[in-house]
Formats: C-alpha cells, structure tokens, sequence
C-alpha cells in the first residue's frame, strides 16, 4: 500500500512559499506520494507536485458566497481533498452527514477525499475513542463504496505538540483497518523529531502534517 505524507497548510503561504516548495521537491526521490494541500487560492501556482483541497462545498454549484466546489478544485489540478478536518468541525460546526455530502460531491469530481476522524480529550480518557471513530466513519461513509483515505487525527494532538504514544497509535490505526480496508494517515503533532517512529508503525500509511510542512527543510525531513 503506498505511503503518503500530506501537507496541509490551513490558512497559510505565499506565492514565495509555493514557488519555493515547488522547486525544492521537483526533483526529490522518494517512493512515498508527497501532497501539498494549500489554501484554495495557490492551487494553480503548483504544476510538478500533486495537490489537494482543504475542503470543498457539498453544492455542485449555486448561490453560495465563498464556497468552493469539488469541480473547481479538480480543474485547479488538484487529485484529493481534506475533508471533515477537526477545525472545520469545531469552527465551522460541520458534522458526518454534511461531511458524506461533500464526500459524493468530492468522489462525483474524481477526487480522492482524505477524511479526518479523531476523539477528544474527554472521550480519550474515558476510553471512548473507539466508539468515537467506528461512528464518525459509519455516518461519514454511508453509502460510500469508492476508494478513499482515512487519517486519524486525536483532537488533543493537533497543534499541541502532545502526541498519543506508539503503542496507542498502533493500536487505533488497527483498529480502523479492522473496520475499513483504507490507507489510514496519522495526524496530530507530527514532526522531524517523532515523524519516523510514527511513520514505522504496521498499518500507519503516512502522514497529514500542519505546521512542521510548512517550511521547506522541516517538511522534507518527514520522509
């Protein structure tokens, strides 16, 4: 199964950071899938590496200010798209049914949606992220038979520079390939200093990356 290290630069760059990203990782050689995932608006200045959305509507096309369809991101060029990340939850109040929505819309467009999961502080400890995770990805992928990628991404993990241990990331990733035969990404916290450790993990199929991608060397250390 491939391997894929997925940057996603939430609401940051430049069209400097792009070019230099471009440039850099033209040439690289590697045998893992590299996937930059900048904001809507810097997806054309990409042409030699892949490219994902952060999001997309779940509307095809309409009256709806601000939105940005799954047909617009695949004439940009881009090949996949970030979906039900845990900041579009909690500040845009999104939920699995809007998130299998844009899941149709994103796989209608030949996009290959990469779905975000995790549990919270509370439900960790209190031993609920299974039951977290199984009911996000039912509701998430009813009715979905296309092929897709799941990444796990503990909530208290993101942007916090705490990370669950190997043992408890083995364990859920397993967990998950026990419901869904996907490649399953780990996001949360990921950097030059953990990245290959996580990365070595069975069943761990890559990695979704905030800030530590964005900045050039840092990025490339992760694979």
């Amino acid at each position: 199964m491939d391997f894929y290290v997925v940057a996603n630069w939430k609401m940051n760059g430049s069209k400097a950071l792009c070019a230099e990203f471009e440039a850099g990782l033209a040439n690289i050689k590697t045998d893992k899938k590299i996937i930059i995932a900048p904001p809507f608006g810097y997806l054309s200045q990409f042409s030699n590496l892949t490219t994902a959305g952060q999001n997309c509507s779940q509307h095809d096309s309409g009256a709806y200010t601000g939105e940005v369809s799954a047909t617009m991101l695949a004439e940009l060029g881009a090949k996949y798209v970030i979906l039900g990340h845990s900041e579009r939850r909690q500040y845009f109040n999104e939920d699995n049914q809007l998130i299998n929505a844009k899941i149709k819309q994103a796989l209608a467009n030949g996009l290959t949606p990469i779905i975000c999961v995790g549990e919270s502080l509370e439900e960790y400890e209190s031993g609920k992220t299974k039951t977290r995770l199984k009911n996000d990805l039912s509701e998430c992928l009813d009715g979905i038979e296309a092929d897709i990628i799941i990444a796990y991404e503990p909530l208290w993990a993101i942007g916090t520079g705490k990370t669950p241990t190997l043992d408890e990331i083995s364990t859920t990733h397993d967990y998950i390939k026990s419901l869904y035969n996907y490649a399953v990404l780990y996001g949360g916290s990921v950097k030059p200093s953990n990245a290959s450790e996580i990365s070595a993990i069975t069943n761990v199929n890559g990695l979704l990356v905030g800030g530590a991608s964005l900045e050039l060397e840092s990025f490339k250390s992760l694979f």
